[in-house]
């Protein structure tokens, strides 16, 4: 018999080999990703697992995972459940179905049948697909790429590849007598579909009730200041009244905005800007700065005029490098301000008008007894819970303001 049927076995096994280590990798982020959105049901804020290292432990230092976690693309049905349900469920089950098939591969060798190693070869490409998605998604709308997702993304070629071996060892494999393909395809696509579908209702199945809360963090006990002195943040297609609070330098301010304006809300909201720098030069709630050269960057949204929007998405934009200047002094700020908006706006920003009326914004806070904190979201008088406006802006903003998400 034609030895090529007869292969060795670190041939009829190696593919199965990096199918199972590419299996328990994407097992293994995929739960730590789980892990991590389960954690924030609590409605508290947790560390976060945000690494390449399997094993590592979670950090408070994880911007990129904590902004993919809140963003519209991270889970499914946000409408329906607070927080929605995490793709990274789907995946857990998904790579579960494939290390089990691995390991049978692994272990059967030569002897595995040819339509079960067809089969595999297959769909192991079927993570690979998604991830490439998901990568576009996150390069194009989010321009960064958290850890543990990479973590599934390397999982998923890993398994992809595996998958182009198995299929090239067909070549190796004497032909089936009786043509099981199309029943071995069938059941193997309805395990592969349970095995991702019952990690998500057993989860949807086991979730809290968070409708109680959405109203329980207060509201304005004072009426706004006379138009003019707010800065306005009017959209294209207003239906709903609405209030920030907001620092300009502050990164969960900046990431707050990007998910509001990824899931289109800005445009239907009559919103008005309180400033809040969390900036001891001109904040005196504060002790020290938190974000040195806040208080600059405000008055430059206030002397903005009509064109404050643009200041505050220039800001945003390079939140980085304005935040190194703030640190570098207010002569470097200056010069960025002055480079980018020219001399009178910089002339502006030094007036005493301007001081007056953002410590007017920092009165109508202070006598408001909001928390020293950005960024804040009110509906009218009533504040939005911190965490409703991360993981669950979309579920709260469904419950208490459905016109806006139309």
């Amino acid at each position: 018999m034609d030895e090529r049927f007869h292969p060795p076995q670190a041939r009829s096994r190696g593919y199965a080999v990096i199918a199972v280590v590419a299996a328990l990798l994407g097992l293994l982020f995929a739960t730590y990703s789980t892990l991590d959105y389960a954690a924030h049901l609590d409605r508290r804020l947790h560390d976060m697992h945000c690494s390449f290292i399997p094993g590592a432990a979670p950090s408070s230092d994880a911007e990129a995972c904590r902004a993919a976690m809140y963003s519209p693309y991270s889970a499914l049905l946000k409408d329906d459940y607070w927080g929605g349900i995490p793709i990274s469920l789907f995946a857990l089950g998904a790579f579960a179905f494939y290390l089990g098939l691995a390991v049978y591969l692994l272990f059967a060798g030569a002897a595995a049948a040819r339509s079960t190693v067809r089969f595999f070869g297959v769909v192991s490409f079927a993570p690979l697909t998604v991830s490439v998605m998901m990568f576009v998604i996150s390069v194009s709308k989010l321009g960064q790429l958290c850890k543990t997702c990479v973590g599934i993304y390397l999982a998923s070629i890993l398994l992809a590849v595996a998958g182009g071996f198995a299929l090239s060892s067909l070549r190796y494999r004497p032909p089936a007598r009786g043509s099981s393909d199309l029943l071995v395809a069938l059941a193997g696509l309805v395990v592969l579909g349970l095995s991702t579908l019952v990690p998500a209702v057993v989860y949807a199945g086991s979730l809290p009730d968070h409708r109680p809360f959405l109203t329980r963090c207060g509201e304005l006990k004072l009426e706004a200041p006379k138009v003019g002195e707010l800065v306005a943040l009017r959209g294209t297609r207003p239906v709903r009244q609405a209030m920030f609070f907001e620092d300009p330098l502050c990164p969960t301010c900046k990431a707050f905005h990007e998910r509001l304006e990824l899931e289109g809300v800005l445009d239907r909201l009559d919103a008005k800007l309180v400033l809040f720098p969390l900036d001891s030069e001109c904040n005196w709630m504060l002790s020290e700065p938190l974000h040195p050269g806040a208080c600059l960057v405000s008055k430059a949204v206030l002397c903005a005029g009509e064109q404050a929007k643009t200041v505050l998405a220039w800001a945003y934009e390079e939140q980085e490098r304005l935040t190194a200047a703030g640190k570098a002094g207010a002569s470097t700020l200056k010069e960025l301000l002055r480079a980018r908006f020219g001399d009178s706006l910089v002339r502006c920003v030094d007036d005493r008008k301007t001081e007056v009326r953002l410590n007017q914004h920092l009165h109508f806070a202070s006598e408001n007894k909001v928390p020293v904190s950005t960024p804040q979201m009110y509906l009218g008088k009533q504040r939005i819970c911190d965490e409703d406006t991360d993981i669950g802006l979309r579920y709260t903003l469904t419950e208490l303001a459905p016109e806006v998400l139309r």
